[in-house]
């Protein structure tokens, strides 16, 4: 059974979810900085910009789509692991448990690169995956389903994400720049922007695709070919 080819389907699913769902939010944005109908500017003297609230609306609104994308994304890579658990026969959460503890900064990403690593006999250091990024999908996926604060509906990451990624993948342009040139203030209470925008998660998307390309071809003959694993 070809795993990757059902993975892919699910991330060619979660492609096409966002660039429908996103259009009529890009499409309202385009419309109020471009002054059309129905967002033409009235005359006003206040100096903020016109139809402000409709504008970071819609910029919200893209935000959580982007969230509720990863999430899923995050599900599609889990099951990637667990249906090769049940296509070998294994159960890698009982064999190392203590990889897969959370509490110890791990979880099941790093659970299962060292359970397939194991059964693979391999370091890794050939696998064309970025590693940190498909962490960070999942640690996206429990940020956004965590919310910190009723104040305010755009997600956020955990306080202590810089801790293991200086320079968060999901976050917005304004704040990378403030990170690159050191000049970020950071407000412990707050944390910093979980944003997924469509480049973010497309390349987030690639990532998953090209781990689960590298490992079907051994993990297949494993499974089909003359070696078992025995970590049950």
């Amino acid at each position: 059974m070809k795993v990757a080819a059902f993975l892919k389907d699910r991330t060619g699913f979660i492609r096409r979810h966002y660039e429908t769902a996103a259009a009529p939010f890009y499409e309202i944005m385009r419309r109020i900085e471009a002054g059309e109908e129905p967002y033409e500017p009235p005359y006003s003297e206040d100096g903020e910009p016109p139809f402000l609230e409709e504008w970071m609306e819609a910029k919200t609104s893209l935000e959580l789509l982007g969230a509720t994308c990863v999430s899923m994304l995050s599900g599609c890579l889990k099951l990637y692991f667990v249906t090769w658990e049940e296509q070998l026969d294994i159960k890698c959460r009982d064999h190392l448990p203590d990889e897969f503890n959370r509490k110890r900064g791990k979880g099941f990403v790093n659970g299962y690169k060292t359970c397939f690593g194991q059964l693979l006999k391999t370091d890794w250091s050939e696998c064309p995956a970025d590693w940190p990024v498909l962490e960070q999908i999942v640690l996206a996926r429990n940020d956004t389903q965590h919310a910190r604060s009723i104040y305010d509906l755009g997600p956020r990451h955990g306080y202590d994400v810089r801790d293991k990624h200086p320079l968060p993948f999901f976050l917005s342009e304004d704040e990378k720049r403030l990170i690159e040139t050191d000049q970020l203030v950071e407000l412990p209470w707050l944390g910093l922007s979980l944003v997924v925008t469509q480049e973010a998660l497309f390349e987030a998307i690639r990532q998953v695709e090209i781990l689960a390309d590298w490992m079907e071809e051994p993990l297949s003959e494993l499974r089909y070919g003359r070696h078992r694993p025995s970590g049950r």
